[in-house]
């Protein structure tokens, strides 16, 4: 249950630097850019310390699922970057995969 929480702490760290480096217009912003390397170094040890008891393929479907609906979701909020139809029903494909690994796959349990 910990390995999960540092993966959510990791996928909070993402999101943050990943919102930073949409600002940083190419690392020419010295405030933006600290907050993406202080973030993208946060996001990859707690992701290291999750990947000591979830399954890499595990652990990066739930990194990558949630970092993308989350991102998805600043960019709507903060940069009025409305996704199309397609990309919407991309998106709750990715979270079905999401679903489906955790609740039906044995290599989520290992």
């Amino acid at each position: 249950m910990k390995s999960f929480l540092f993966l959510a702490i990791a996928i909070i760290f993402e999101i943050v630097a990943t919102s930073a480096l949409k600002t940083s217009e190419q690392f020419t912003k010295l405030i933006p850019t600290i907050i993406t390397t202080i973030g993208y170094i946060g996001a990859f040890y707690f992701l290291s310390l999750a990947l000591k008891t979830i399954p890499i393929g595990v652990a990066y479907a739930i990194w990558s699922g949630i970092g993308i609906v989350f991102i998805t979701l600043v960019g709507v909020i903060f940069f009025k970057e409305i996704p199309d139809l397609a990309a919407i029903i991309g998106l709750v494909l990715i979270v079905a995969g999401v679903v489906v690994i955790n609740v039906f796959s044995k290599t989520s349990t290992h």
